[in-house]
């Protein structure tokens, strides 16, 4: 242990310098910081920075993960879409689900897409030469939705949500005027159409101008006021606002509507449907690279706001082998528009708390108006960015809106220092418990070692198991946890379903009534019974987002052998079946040995153990739901690919067998099912034949997908 470790902050380096420890824990900050602005964006529509801003913290968590592929952790941005919807309308299933995409920030950045696409498809690969077109669009900022036609009638309407589910705003999508209630022409038997609700510039200040005549709430920007006019509970006041659609893709489909991206475009449009006019076929990247230049010159002359460039590879055949990685498509990424800056002055740096006990610098600030929206806190990220920056109180600093939970200070204007200033000194207690805060080496934050003594991380800790992704229990939100800790209602998970105890205590609280205690208890108990993958979540174990958890719950199952896996993992030194699980838990993919001993770390402990038999004695936790893969003979089936393929690369196999429902590991063990041997096959093949593991060649593997 160490209470200074030696190296330097994540968030100060270049990605390039950062060791595995340092990555995993800049990941972890990542995930953290984004997640608060994607509540923000999807389900309040109040977002605090614009997404320009927003992206430059997914861009570093991208490129981190890049370099460290088996550290990506669900709850990143690489992992999440959006946020889960609200609970102010019904929820909707999505049949297809509705992804985010990957970004790209620069020139090099659009060109190694397209290099990448070409790698990952053999035939593009072999010939640098092959035409690979690409369909370009301005980049609405509004917000997503998905209409559903059914024998070309309009029949349901949805926001996108967190990508599988949304909420029902059918009623409030009729009143816009340029979607059809009925389409035109040839038309599927089902079509769900993707696309973006907007509010133009000139509707907006004519909005604003009415709402104010009306001494009524005045929108700040296009985006908010497209929003929440379109999660209004009364229809009739978002037909008074003038909302607007452009289509940009589909879902669900009963039949093809072409073969290419632009053919398809073209029947929507045929169909009645509203189709940006500046959409784009480009026939290399540096056409891609003329569109984005055009369009951010031409960007303020728009009635709309765009905030980037949307690409996407033309051919459908192309898009479905190149299929998805996370939340995103691989045949498709967004490049976004700079973020914007301002100068202001550091008041004071004051210290916070989160659940795992890490000490975070804040930084307050003289407000400042960044791209529209004042200012106040930004995060000054851990002790060695204060100290490579050199970032003192009294300091004037530039202010970049990147995407973090509050902006981030960029640097510091030193010529505008004043003498007396002195350099930050970081605490080595808790502020707010008092206990030891450690560094430990290898590390680049400060925690707090009080665990559950410490306020702070008792109550952080909560809030997270009560969130969207976790349980998600309406009515208990942050204010009502911290309230309900201090008066000792709820002092750990369990506690919460146990509150009907407290049922005529809570009606006497402020605010509280009859009905609001009812509906609280109502939600607790519909939160009983939970998807294994969300309550692994819940547990707020350190590295283990949302994508991480449905892996595990994808690998283990159920809760009962999740758990035990883990505890026998702990063993792992003492016997042979623990080495065994410990094994298991490494050759799943996406899982490294940091994410390993995080989750190992968590179960083992005593308080923990309790916590896990308290809520397993309240709860049922479901097992994963596994989704339907047809007849597909290798639906969860493990596979392990060793050696060079002909006929795809390694990339388009693994993606095509996950795709069928496969398990694809990195090594081989007694639970492998299937080896696909291609040329120069080495080690691996040797020990499938050691086991008894069924071999393949590639064209016995294309014959079983098949």
């Amino acid at each position: 242990m160490s209470k200074t470790g030696s190296r330097s902050a994540p968030q100060g380096k270049a990605v390039e310098a950062l060791d595995r420890q340092e990555a995993s824990l800049e990941l972890a900050r990542l995930a953290a910081e984004i997640l608060h602005h994607d509540k923000l964006y999807y389900q309040q529509d109040t977002p605090e920075i614009d997404d320009a801003a927003y992206d430059a913290l997914r861009r570093r968590n991208a490129a981190i993960e890049k370099r460290f592929p088996d550290l990506v952790r669900e709850d990143s941005p690489s992992q999440r879409v959006g946020a889960a919807p609200s609970q102010t309308f019904s929820e909707v299933k999505h049949r297809v689900p509705m992804l985010s995409l990957g970004n790209a920030f620069t020139e090099e950045d659009l060109r190694e897409f397209f290099a990448g696409v070409r790698r990952f498809l053999r035939e593009f690969s072999n010939d640098p030469e092959a035409a690979l077109d690409s369909v370009a669009e301005p980049k609405i900022d509004g917000l997503s939705v998905s209409l559903r036609y059914e024998s070309g009638r309009f029949v349901r309407g949805a926001t996108r949500g967190d990508g599988r589910s949304g909420e029902d705003v059918t009623a409030n999508l009729r009143s816009v005027e340029n979607i059809p209630e009925r389409l035109t022409g040839e038309v599927p038997d089902v079509l769900e159409v993707r696309g973006e609700i907007y509010m133009a510039k000139s509707d907006f200040l004519e909005l604003n101008r009415r709402q104010e005549a009306a001494g009524q709430k005045i929108f700040a920007n296009p985006r908010n006021a497209a929003a929440g006019s379109l999660r209004q509970l009364d229809a009739s006041v978002t037909a008074s606002r003038p909302l607007r659609f452009f289509a940009y893709s589909w879902g669900e489909l009963s039949a093809p509507l072409g073969e290419t991206h632009w053919d398809c475009l073209k029947r929507l449009r045929s169909m009645g449907l509203t189709v940006n006019d500046l959409t784009r076929l480009c026939h290399s990247p540096d056409e891609a690279l003329a569109f984005y230049r055009e369009l951010a010159a031409r960007r303020a002359q728009l009635d709309y706001d765009i905030d980037g460039v949307v690409y996407k590879i033309d051919r459908l055949d192309l898009q479905a082998r190149l299929g998805f990685v996370s939340r995103a498509p691989r045949w498709a990424i967004a490049q976004k528009f700079p973020a914007e800056q301002a100068q202001t002055q550091l008041k004071e740096i004051t210290i916070q708390v989160g659940r795992t006990g890490a000490l975070t610098p804040v930084a307050n600030l003289e407000p400042v108006t960044v791209g529209g929206v004042v200012v106040t806190r930004a995060t000054l990220h851990n002790e060695d960015e204060i100290a490579r920056k050199d970032i003192r109180e009294g300091d004037w600093v530039v202010v970049q809106r990147a995407g973090d939970v509050i902006p981030q200070v960029v640097s510091v204007l030193a010529e505008r220092r004043e003498g007396r200033s002195k350099p930050f000194v970081y605490p080595d207690t808790c502020p707010e418990c008092g206990s030891h805060a450690v560094r430990e080496e290898g590390e680049a934050v400060r925690r707090c070692t009080g665990g559950l003594i410490c306020p702070a991380q008792a109550i952080e800790r909560l809030k997270h198991f009560v969130s969207r992704g976790a349980f998600d229990i309406e009515g208990l939100g942050a204010k009502q946890v911290e309230a309900f800790w201090r008066d000792h209602l709820i002092r750990g998970p369990a506690d919460i379903f146990d509150l009907e105890k407290h049922a005529e205590n809570l009606r006497k609280r402020e605010g509280f009534g009859e009905k609001s205690v009812a509906n609280l208890l109502s939600a607790i108990e519909a939160r009983r019974d939970i998807p294994l993958d969300r309550f692994l979540y819940a547990l707020g174990v350190r590295q283990v987002g949302e994508a991480t958890a449905r892996l595990l719950a994808k690998n283990y199952g159920d809760f009962k052998s999740w758990r035990a896996q883990m505890l026998m993992a702990a063993q792992r030194e003492e016997s042979a079946a623990g080495a065994e699980a410990y094994d298991t838990l490494l050759n799943i993919d996406g899982i490294g040995p940091s994410v390993a001993e995080d989750l190992i770390a968590f179960v083992s402990e005593p308080h923990n153990q309790e916590i896990l038999d308290a809520l397993e004695q309240r709860l049922t936790i479901q097992p994963f739901a596994q989704t339907a893969q047809g007849d597909s003979a290798i639906a969860g089936k493990t596979l392990v690919f060793t050696g060079s393929l002909e006929k795809m690369t390694r990339g388009e196999a693994k993606a095509r067998a996950e795709a069928l429902g496969a398990k694809v590991a990195g090594s081989v063990s007694k639970k492998t099912d299937f080896v696909v041997v291609g040329a120069d096959a080495g080690s691996k093949a040797r020990k499938a034949q050691e086991l008894g593991v069924t071999l393949l060649s590639e064209e016995e593997w294309l014959a079983l997908m098949a």
